[in-house]
Order: structure tokens, then sequence, then C-alpha cells
């Protein structure tokens, strides 16, 4: 009995945590975040295409605020796509207690 009650208590701590600490929303506002970001293929494709535009760029003739300017755009563009996909991330503490569960059941 109290080794059911120890794992209960366990798993809620644990698992209200992993929820707790996984929220990125910004603590200036508590605005809901817009997690609909999908972008359909051709844009997808468009923004890969320019990312290896700036790639091939000659930057030996650029200024260093260009050369900043075209890093923050390819930093953009691969947070752009990379947010567009659909996954989902689990912590390493958080599946070592699903895969407990599992066994356990």
């Amino acid at each position: 009995m109290k080794k059911t009650i120890f794992f209960a208590i366990v798993m809620i701590f644990t698992l209200g945590a992993t929820t707790t600490f996984a929220n990125k929303t910004d603590l200036k506002s508590n605005a809901p975040v817009a997690t609909e970001n999908k972008l359909s293929s051709e844009e997808v494709s468009r923004l890969t295409s320019r990312v290896e535009e700036i790639r091939n760029m000659d930057k030996s003739e650029m200024t260093v605020s260009e050369k900043r300017e075209l890093r923050k755009e390819s930093k953009g563009i691969k947070e752009n796509v990379r947010k567009s996909g659909e996954v989902i991330y689990i912590s390493g503490g958080t599946l070592l207690l699903i895969i407990l569960i599992i066994i356990l059941i």
C-alpha cells in the first residue's frame, strides 16, 4: 500500500514538473501563442532556395552589418521552417516514467 502511494505521488510531481518547465511563453505577456504556423510545400521550397542563395553569395565585399542581416534572415527562415513541422518533444525523465508505467502494468 505504501509503495503504491509513493509511486503515485512521484508520478504526480514528475508529470506536473515536466509540463511546467516545458512552457516557453513570453513572461512579459500572458497572451496565448499561435501554434498554427503551417507552411505549404511551395513556401518551404521557396524559403530553402533563399537559404541556399544566401549560402552561395560572395560575402567577402560585404560590410559587417550586411553580413549580420543575412545571418539574421537565414536564422529566421530556418526557425520558421522548423516550427512548421509537427514534432512532439518528450523529455528523458518523462520517457523513463512512461516506460516504467508500461512495465509495471
